[in-house]
C-alpha cells in the first residue's frame, strides 16, 4: 500500500512540474490536505482521547480530472480521486488507491453519463444542505440512517453507471444504478437511485430515493442482511446575512426478522462574520421508529476563518445525546445510553 501511495505522490509531483503538458491533455490535479487536533470523549471505558487526525473538516485527498473535446459538443471525461490520511500517510477508504472516485464518462447536449466507482446522489444531496458539508465533526452522514449514510453503498457505490440530465431551468435530474454482479441473481447487492435538484437564486432543494439490495445493516437496528430504502428531502435558503439549512429522511431496512423504520431530521444555520469568518451550527436527530428509547440528537457549532482563498483554520464542538437504546458516536457504537462529545481545531489547505 505504501508503494501505491508513493507512486501517487510522485505522479502528483510530476504533474505539478509539467503544467504545460497537463494543460495540453486537459488533465487537472487537485486536492485537500486537512489535519487537526481533536479531544474526544466517546464513552470509551479507557477514558478520553487526544489525537492528531486527518480530515476533520474535509477528507484529505488528491485527484485527477480530465476532459477531451471529441467534437460536435461531445466530450470524454474522467475523475480519479484518492483519499488518504494526512496524519499517517496511509490510504483511506479501506486501503483503495482511488477509493473516493474512479470513473470515466461522456458529456454533451444530452447530459452526462459516468461509469465506475461514484459518490451517490445521497452523498451529494446531503453535502449540499449540511452546514458542515458532511465533514467529520458534526457530520450528518453519521447520524442519518443510524450512520448508514456514511457507509458504502449509501455514500459511494462500486460498479455504477449514472446519467445526469442537462440543466432545465433550475432543475437537474439523475438516475443511478450499481451492478451487484452476483451470479444467478442480478438484483442481489445492486443499488439504484433517482434524484432531482432545484437550484435558483437563494434556494437549493434536493430530493433522492435510494434502494440498496442485500445490504448488511447496523447491528443496533437488528438487521444482519436486508434491503435498505432511503427517501431524502433537503434544502438551503440564503437570506444574505444568514443561510438556513434543513433536511428530512425516511429510511427502512427489510431484514429476515422483519422491518425497521428510521427517521432523520436536520436544522442548521451558517452566517458570515466579518470579512473572513463563518459561524456554523446544526441539530441532527435520528429516531428509530420500531424501538423504544432509541433516538439520538447531535448538536454542533463551528467556526471557520479563511487565511486565503485556499487555506483556512477551523474549530468545532459536537455533542451527541443518546437515549437508552441508542449508541451513535460512542465507542465502537456499543455504549447504549451513553453520550459523546468532541472538540477539534485544525487547518485545511485546498489546491
Amino acid at each position: 500500500m505504501n508503494n501505491k501511495l508513493q507512486s501517487l505522490a510522485a505522479l502528483a509531483l510530476m504533474a505539478g512540474t509539467a503544467g504545460s503538458a497537463l494543460a495540453a491533455t486537459g488533465v487537472n490535479v487537485y486536492g485537500v490536505v486537512d489535519v487537526g487536533i481533536v479531544r474526544k470523549d466517546d464513552a470509551n471505558p479507557a477514558g478520553k482521547t487526544l489525537s492528531l487526525e486527518s480530515g476533520l473538516q474535509s477528507g484529505s485527498r488528491i485527484g485527477f480530472r480530465g476532459e477531451e473535446d471529441l467534437g460536435d459538443g461531445l466530450s470524454a471525461i474522467f475523475t480519479l480521486e484518492n483519499g488518504f490520511n494526512a496524519d499517517t500517510g496511509t490510504l483511506g477508504q479501506g486501503g483503495r488507491l482511488f477509493g473516493r472516485q474512479s470513473w470515466v464518462g461522456l458529456k454533451g447536449n444530452f447530459g452526462t453519463v459516468r461509469a465506475g466507482r461514484q459518490q451517490t446522489p445521497l452523498y451529494y444531496a446531503l453535502q449540499a444542505v449540511d452546514p458542515f458539508a458532511i465533514s467529520s465533526e458534526g457530520n450528518s452522514q453519521k447520524i442519518f440512517g443510524y450512520g448508514t449514510y456514511a457507509l458504502d453503498p449509501l455514500s459511494r457505490t462500486d460498479n455504477t453507471i449514472s446519467y445526469t440530465s442537462p440543466v432545465y431551468g433550475p432543475v437537474t435530474a439523475t438516475v443511478f444504478y450499481g451492478f451487484g454482479e452476483k451470479a444467478g441473481d442480478t438484483s442481489a447487492s445492486s443499488n439504484r437511485s433517482v434524484a432531482a435538484s432545484y437550484i435558483e437564486g437563494p434556494l437549493n432543494a434536493q430530493f433522492v430515493y435510494h434502494k440498496a439490495n442485500t445490504l448488511t445493516g447496523p447491528a443496533a437496528l437488528g438487521a444482519v442482511v436486508g434491503d435498505t430504502r432511503a427517501v431524502f428531502l433537503g434544502a438551503t435558503y440564503d437570506f444574505g446575512i444568514v443561510k438556513a439549512h434543513a433536511a428530512y429522511a425516511d429510511n427502512k431496512i427489510d431484514a429476515t426478522g422483519g422491518s425497521v423504520k428510521d427517521r432523520n431530521y436536520m436544522l442548521g444555520v451558517s452566517a458570515p462574520v466579518g470579512q473572513a469568518g463563518t459561524i456554523l451550527a446544526s441539530w441532527v436527530r435520528n429516531d428509530v421508529q420500531d424501538l423504544n428509547d432509541a433516538a439520538a440528537n447531535q448538536y454542533t457549532i463551528g467556526y471557520n476563518y479563511a487565511l486565503s482563498k485556499r487555506t483556512n483554520f477551523y474549530s468545532k464542538y459536537w455533542y451527541v445525546k443518546n437515549d437508552a437504546n441508542s449508541a451513535l458516536a460512542t465507542f465502537n457504537g456499543t455504549r447504549n445510553g451513553e453520550n459523546a462529545n468532541a472538540f477539534s481545531v485544525g487547518v485545511r489547505h485546498q489546491f
